[in-house]
């Protein structure tokens, strides 16, 4: 029988047959000498890997990105590297072991989840109830937990993501006076924004109890408690009508079986001649399977528990079953992928403040996120659309014939 050594060094062998990566392997197990093996021709490798326990070495034995973020995760192997070089690797690994057809079933036979409310309520507060502090290291100033728009390619972080919210809310043709419902929304920040520059009376809900005290302290800091609701509510239990509805990543965590229901509840929260809008996260996956190599299996384990994504298409077919007409759609894709650079950049920037505020654990599985979302987003294995709608049965005449309305005023000018 092989010993592991042998092992790795098989292993080493039939990768620098076929491929040349700048990765080296040490064996760093306590109690073993120590031993690195090349898996390429180069000066100086881009990224080390340290197996620090032999739980690791089925995940590179025959990698997947579920199992390579594992051992990360857990401790069982270090790396030293930049992280965009360790992203670019780990998919290189993953890439060139050929998934199987039991694995590529899997990945299309993803098993729907059951949402309910008590579920949904304990999934968002895993991801959202972190702290506020921890997400204040690496956001913008405002808090803003969505893909930025970068108008012009040029902009800061903060810029870019003021001028989403008011792309959104010019998309929306917000009125002063009108109701607006924020469903999913964070720390508050786009109902802020829609109430002091657009002049609406804004509800925003959330089941994150973190966001909702901090973005109730805001709105009173701001004096726009009488403009601006924050609850800590489920949006099955939302009552009234409004003039306008927005959504901005929420939606990934209503479940691909219950997306009819939640467009169903958008209508009958939208007034007849209202206006709505789901700015959310797809698969690029026409079968709307998850995320290959094992991306999703990782984010589902680690991150955002019990989240599904659907294909556009998907999308728009419960939207118009649901009572809403899809009538402008915009991919955002390039946006995310340079919104999660940014946000990458600034966790690895604080990365030894970041330390001290959460488990290590918890570090290393965000660390590895930001990163490999940019990455997932840069090379089209998800998305993120705008899709503008209206209520379904409108007459024509109603509906405008350009977008020119959307573009007709400078973004975030104040």
């Amino acid at each position: 029988m092989k010993s592991l050594h042998e092992l790795i060094a098989s292993w080493v062998r039939r990768w620098r047959q076929h491929s040349d990566l700048p990765l080296r392997v040490c064996w760093a197990i306590p109690g073993h000498e120590p031993h690195c093996w090349d898996l390429g021709t180069f000066e100086k490798p881009w990224v080390c890997v340290f197996v620090r326990d032999a739980s690791a070495l089925p995940a590179l034995l025959s990698p997947s990105l579920d199992r390579l973020g594992e051992a990360y995760v857990e401790g069982w192997l270090d790396v030293e590297g930049s992280i965009t070089d360790i992203i670019a690797l780990g998919h290189k690994l993953v890439e060139e072991h050929p998934e199987t057809t039991a694995e590529k079933w899997m990945r299309r036979a993803v098993a729907m989840v059951t949402h309910h409310k008590e579920l949904d309520r304990k999934s968002i507060q895993y991801h959202y109830d972190v702290s506020n502090e921890f997400y204040a290291q690496w956001l913008d100033p405002e808090l803003i937990y969505s893909c930025a728009y970068f108008e012009n390619g040029d902009e800061d972080l903060a810029t870019a993501q003021r001028k989403k919210i008011d792309h959104i809310l010019t998309k929306l043709k917000l009125q002063p006076g009108q109701t607006l419902l924020d469903i999913g929304c964070g720390w508050g920040a786009l109902v802020i924004r829609a109430a002091q520059r657009f002049g609406a009376r804004c509800v925003g809900i959330t089941i994150s109890q973190a966001q909702y005290d901090y973005a109730r302290e805001r709105v009173q800091a701001l004096g726009l408690s009488e403009r601006v609701e924050i609850r800590l509510e489920d949006y099955r239990d939302v009552t009234g009508q409004f003039d306008r509805i927005v959504s901005v990543g929420m939606f990934e965590h209503v479940g691909l079986k219950h997306l009819s229901e939640y467009f169903t509840r958008m209508r009958k929260l939208l007034k007849d001649d209202g206006w709505a809008m789901n700015h959310g996260i797809t698969t690029t996956d026409p079968h709307n399977g998850e995320v290959a190599h094992g991306g999703g299996r990782f984010i589902d384990r680690y991150v955002f528990p019990n989240g599904e994504l659907p294909h556009i298409s998907l999308v728009l077919q419960t939207m118009q079953e649901g009572g809403l007409e899809p009538f402008d759609v915009e991919n955002l894709r390039r946006h995310y992928a340079r919104t999660l650079r940014c946000w990458s950049e600034r966790f690895e920037a604080k990365s030894e403040i970041l330390k001290t505020m959460v488990p290590e654990r918890i570090w290393r599985i965000w660390r590895l996120y930001l990163a490999g979302c940019a990455w997932a987003f840069e090379h089209d294995e998800v998305a993120i659309f705008q899709v503008l709608c209206l209520p379904a049965g409108r007459n024509a005449n109603e509906l405008p014939w350009s977008r020119r309305w959307m573009y007709a005023q400078p973004l975030a000018s104040a």
